[in-house]
């Protein structure tokens, strides 16, 4: 690759720091820049210790041994209008969100771009994924990383032909392991973190707290689907996702959650969600993004239902409004409305839908 002009975004993590590092040993011209789109306010209500500071203190320890300008950039305001409230309002609805893939398509290569002049060339991530360019059309494709475990093209699957133009993923085709052996091969300060986990806003505040801060608690009835027996109570439906066997309180399970009536704020379990007469293999999707600009021109690929290395085979038939039906070969108990179902073909991502409320079945 030519030396180029690179707007690194860095988080304090160990994928970030090598991708960091792998560019400016390959002559590259880097600047690092730190996003801020933490929710102060929310956080501090909650009694959160204020992860970011632990994050910047080692972007900023590895910038200084690397002597690489860093920029910290607030995006709070952007995040909150276009990847908070959507997750919100998603669990308020009864459905499933998935911010991560929000805040790529709208923060990291939406408004960080706008931001960035036009000498940056490229914006690198951690990211484990490949970008290839095809032909002399300057078309891109998004390539699944070797690390199937880390793999992280599911949350890219919404990026556009133009962003992913400007996207590069140093670390794309490595391993976990391999960028662990290169971060101890440059003895950076963050070498030996543990990876983090969870949506990057909320820091060490757990979600369920989160979400009861912004939609409150209402108790409703838990039902057992198959009889219609009274369970218990819960403390409203927005703490419950379709496919979940944590946090019933129930004892004789394990206990499922197999469908939720939001309007009427009840939440019905199975202790037999993986019977025979429980087949989830059928749903819609609509809000369709495909990466190269166009559907794909054949019905049978594989698809992602959440992030890792699991896929369905499975029949994808679009229609003329833009939405399409999807036939799984194998069950997916965890189908819920609101998911990305992220479609590939081969080693290559192709885009997603959004699973709709009318069909899942």
């Amino acid at each position: 690759m030519e030396k180029q002009k690179i707007a690194v975004l860095v988080s304090g993590g160990v994928d970030s720091t090598v991708a960091l590092r792998l560019l400016q040993e390959q002559g590259h011209n880097v600047t690092a820049f730190y996003l801020k789109i933490w929710l102060e306010d929310e956080l501090a209500y909650l009694g959160d210790s204020c992860p970011w500071q632990e994050d910047l203190s080692f972007v900023q320890a590895v910038c200084d041994q690397a002597h690489v300008p860093l920029q910290i950039l607030s995006l709070q305001k952007e995040y909150w209008d276009y990847v908070v409230t959507y997750t919100i309002a998603e669990i308020k609805a009864g459905r499933t969100p998935n911010p991560d893939i929000l805040c790529n398509k709208m923060i990291k290569f939406g408004f960080f771009l706008d931001y960035i002049d036009a000498s940056y060339q490229k914006v690198a991530t951690g990211h484990y994924a490949q970008v290839e360019q095809n032909g002399e059309h300057q078309f891109y494709t998004l390539k699944l990383a070797p690390d199937a475990l880390k793999d992280q093209t599911y949350f890219l699957s919404h990026l556009s032909q133009k962003q992913l133009s400007r996207a590069l993923f140093p670390i794309g085709h490595l391993t976990k392991p391999e960028v662990r052996t290169l971060a101890q091969k440059f003895n950076v300060a963050n070498k030996d973190r543990k990876d983090s986990q969870g949506i990057c806003f909320l820091g060490k505040l757990k979600f369920h707290d989160f979400i009861k801060h912004y939609l409150g608690e209402k108790p409703g009835d838990m039902i057992e689907f198959e009889s219609g027996n009274l369970l218990g109570t819960h403390q409203g439906f927005w703490f419950h996702t379709i496919g979940q066997r944590q946090g019933s309180g129930l004892s004789g399970g394990p206990w499922y959650v197999v469908a939720k009536d939001v309007v009427h704020n009840k939440v019905y379990f199975s202790r037999t969600y993986y019977a025979s007469d429980k087949k989830r293999t059928t749903f819609t999707i609509d809000q369709c993004n495909w990466i190269s600009g166009t559907p794909p021109d054949k019905e049978t690929l594989k698809v992602k239902i959440r992030h890792g290395k699991n896929m369905h085979d499975c029949t994808l038939t679009l229609h003329a409004n833009g939405t399409g039906r999807v036939m799984l070969a194998q069950d997916d108990q965890g189908l819920a409305a609101g998911q990305f179902a992220v479609f590939y073909d081969g080693q290559y991502c192709l885009g997603a839908g959004v699973i709709s409320n009318d069909t899942v079945a």
